[in-house]
């Protein structure tokens, strides 16, 4: 039986520097400490396990090179949970580790209001100068590109060449619904003369089917090796083949149905059909450029298919695991995953008869049909630089200049739920020990990571508790020792005993 797809999402915030002195890394790190200064929230990270290096393949192609681990730059830990730190020149949220989809986005939400509480704080505290303001997007329209990262935990038992075969057709034909549309094209992946639009911001970077890199080369199933949990027992697939999504749904769907085929990858269950591609990279690239969503791809036994006639393939794979296995992997007794099912369905549905009828669904069509009204109603073309200025500030955070929360996009989560997700944790995953301890004792509480906390209990030697297991230090599993520890000693005592 599957291992339940404990998740999470890493997202890489566009930042744009007012100051003419501010350069983008200055004024990420403005932002990170004005929100943990603010919030009494100043934990640091603890680097220990950090091992980026390793590739699940057992070896790195020639010339590859790990991500760089950056210790010197702005780095928090936050009561929810969550990491919220600098990377590279980027402020980045990383959620929680959640036990559901749904949970997932809740969680992926809250980061957007840590960021726009973090733009609040670093105007309040630098009023003679503009705040950085924060986009959540992927590209800067100058060739330079930043992540979404997904994470979900699997079996460490399953061949991880199985992974990637099971994978890849749903990492490139999943764009349908997980783009958030961009204007025009930044490298030479694609003809800037007649690709006028796209459906992913993402796509044309990617160069590569399988790789180690996240910022060169980048590939399609990335193969870091970092558990952050038991190594024997668990793997980390490290996704980052996807946009970053402000629509509920699309990020709803973009992590629910890759947990559904990981969970069809270890039970082996995909589609009885063949659906792998002759040339994956290539077929991204193109299902980013066909707004028609029509262009067939070549596959490896010869035939061809669609991005959309890929995803019904999977889409009925994962119907008949439902009816045979269910679909528990996501977290919970199943509903979750007949949420999931159910928006599938209706999406593809909806790209099959009209794209445009999903306007209030998913980020790319609500952004293309926002900026054809505008070209309509000031006779302009795709080229015009207020097109690309209107494009941006779809992503724009800042409540009174944010296009997608003027459009009436379909929602699946309550604010409050949101609201409380900023600082309460998870309570079905470590995250609750992590985020509870946090909160209770931050003086006590040196460094943390997403495998153990350390602790200074006033003695040396510092204290470190571990946390290998994701699905351990649960509210359900350590609320009660919580509650009957007097302090930091108190709970290492009876951690001990």
């Amino acid at each position: 039986m599957t291992t339940i797809k404990v998740c999470g999402i890493e997202t890489e915030y566009g930042i744009q520097t007012p100051g003419p002195e501010q350069n983008p890394i200055a004024a990420s790190s403005v932002l990170v400490n004005a929100y943990a200064a603010d919030a009494e929230q100043q934990i640091g990270w603890d680097f220990e396990d950090e091992t980026p290096g390793n590739d699940a393949r057992g070896f790195a192609r020639e010339g590859s090179l790990a991500p760089m681990v950056e210790t010197h730059l702005a780095n928090t830990v936050l009561t929810n949970g969550a990491r919220f730190y600098v990377d590279h020149a980027h402020p980045e949220y990383s959620s929680p580790e959640c036990l559901t989809p749904l949970e997932c986005l809740v969680y992926d939400k809250a980061g957007e209001e840590v960021l726009r509480r973090a733009m609040v704080a670093a105007g309040l505290r630098m009023p003679e100068q503009p705040a950085p303001v924060v986009y959540k997007n992927n590209s800067d329209g100058k060739g330079n590109s930043y992540g979404c990262h997904e994470n979900y935990m699997m079996d460490r038992a399953v061949p991880f060449a199985r992974v990637i075969d099971g994978v890849v057709p749903h990492f490139v034909s999943r764009t349908l619904f997980t783009g958030s549309g961009k204007v025009g094209t930044e490298t030479g992946a694609l003809d800037s003369e007649t690709v006028e639009y796209q459906i992913s911001q993402r796509a044309e970077f990617f160069e590569e089917i399988v790789g180690l890199e996240t910022t060169l080369k980048r590939p399609i199933v990335n193969t870091r090796d970092e558990p952050h949990a038991d190594p024997k027992r668990f793997r980390r697939l490290h996704v980052i083949v996807g946009d970053a999504n402000l629509s509920d749904i699309a990020t709803f769907l973009k992590v629910g149905t890759t947990a559904i085929v990981l969970a069809m990858v270890e039970d082996e269950a995909g589609p009885t059909r063949d659906v792998s591609l002759s040339d994956p990279v290539r077929a991204l690239h193109q299902v980013s450029a066909d707004l028609s969503l029509t262009r067939p791809l070549a596959l490896t036994d010869g035939s061809t298919a669609t991005a959309l006639e890929l995803q019904w393939e999977l889409f009925g794979a994962a119907r008949k695991y439902a009816e045979e296995f269910g679909l528990t992997a996501l977290g919970d007794d199943g509903a979750v995953g007949a949420l999931v099912m159910e928006h599938w369905e209706s999406v593809l549905g909806g790209l099959e008869s009209d794209p445009a009828s999903l306007a209030d669904t998913l980020d790319w069509v609500a952004k293309r049909e926002l900026l054809l009204a505008y070209q309509d109603r000031h006779s302009c073309g795709w080229k015009d630089p207020r097109i690309a200025a209107l494009a941006l500030q779809y992503h724009d955070l800042r409540p009174d200049k944010s296009v997608f929360q003027r459009l009436g996009m379909r929602s699946l989560v309550e604010s409050a739920q949101v609201t409380t997700a900023v600082t309460e944790p998870p309570s079905g995953t470590r995250a609750w020990f992590r985020g509870k301890c946090l909160a209770r004792w931050p003086d006590a509480v040196v460094t943390a990571n997403w495998d153990s906390l350390v602790f200074d209990i006033g003695s040396d030697p510092l204290r470190r508790v571990p946390m290998m297991d994701p699905l351990k230090g649960t509210a359900e599993h350590t609320g009660a020792l919580l509650a009957q520890s007097t302090g930091p000693a108190d709970l290492l005592n009876r951690l001990n005993s």
